[in-house]
């Protein structure tokens, strides 16, 4: 946190500074704390949460992360390899991401599998209505009577 005269404040950060300065709600906060996502807090005398000055480095990190597609889960696995260095690093990483890219790959075949479904709904629609008479919508009458 940089101050008026341009130098680094280090001090810790109390949660309601540490929400304002990150954008995270004060429940977020606590709920990243269980998860492990934040390292576990000290404490004053009050009871007060205190975050380290690197807490908002971490914040970033998170937020960065959730924006390319990444669960909490795999956050927390990510900044669980933090300990390590270099190459076994860098290997635990890519194990994630190698899971990562099979899961999205999964979910596109599922998508495109259901966007050919959809297309065929459409046609069928199309067909129907091209007929001109009013008999049932056929995509209707099968949703309905499939039971499956």
């Amino acid at each position: 946190m940089e101050t008026e005269s341009g130098v680094n404040d280090q001090r810790p950060f109390r949660i309601g500074e540490l929400s304002a300065q990150s954008g995270l709600s004060r429940d977020a906060l606590r709920y990243y704390e269980r998860r492990g996502l934040m390292p576990r807090t000290r404490r004053t005398t009050g009871g007060f949460r205190l975050y380290p000055p690197e807490a908002l480095d971490r914040i970033r990190f998170i937020k960065q992360a959730q924006l390319h597609g990444l669960t909490l889960g795999e956050i927390a696995e990510l900044l669980g390899f933090q300990q390590r260095r270099g190459r076994e690093r860098c290997r635990q990483v890519k194990s994630l991401l190698t899971r990562k890219l099979n899961d999205v790959d999964q979910r596109l075949q599922q998508l495109q599998e259901f966007r050919q479904t959809l297309r065929s709904y459409l046609s069928q629609c199309e067909r129907a209505l091209g007929l001109g008479t009013e008999e049932e919508c056929p995509v209707a009458r099968e949703l309905s009577d499939d039971r499956s």
